[in-house]
């Protein structure tokens, strides 16, 4: 019997705009966004950096490795810590995803249009 168990991440690459606000304030907006689906996990929309204020963005100093995508580097706000991340090297089979930030809906606001 043939194995058709679905795979644990899916990426979906879309031209839908995607806008995110911290309060009132732009932070990014794309329609280059990749939508990450893991189970167990929220979608996530991966935004190319050009598409970002990085400007207003920092390095923290929190780290995390996933074993499915790789080791990430977060980012904060001057008033909001951790508010993104973005996998840097990620493992090969999720190459698309490379240097391209998450943001975290329970901070900021994600506007899909």
């Amino acid at each position: 019997m043939a194995d058709h168990t679905e795979p644990r991440i899916t990426l979906h690459p879309h031209s839908r705009r995607v806008r995110v606000l911290a309060g009132d304030t732009p932070i990014a907006d794309t329609r280059n966004a990749i939508e990450l689906r893991e189970k167990g996990y929220p979608h996530r929309h991966y935004i190319p950096k050009e598409d970002v204020d990085m400007a207003k963005l920092s390095i923290s100093s929190t780290v995390t490795h996933c074993p499915f995508k790789g080791d990430s580097t977060y980012y904060s706000l001057p008033d909001i810590t951790d508010v993104a991340w973005s996998y840097e090297q990620p493992i090969d089979e999720m190459q698309a995803i490379a240097g391209r930030l998450a943001f975290d809906a329970r901070k900021v606001t994600e506007i899909l249009e």
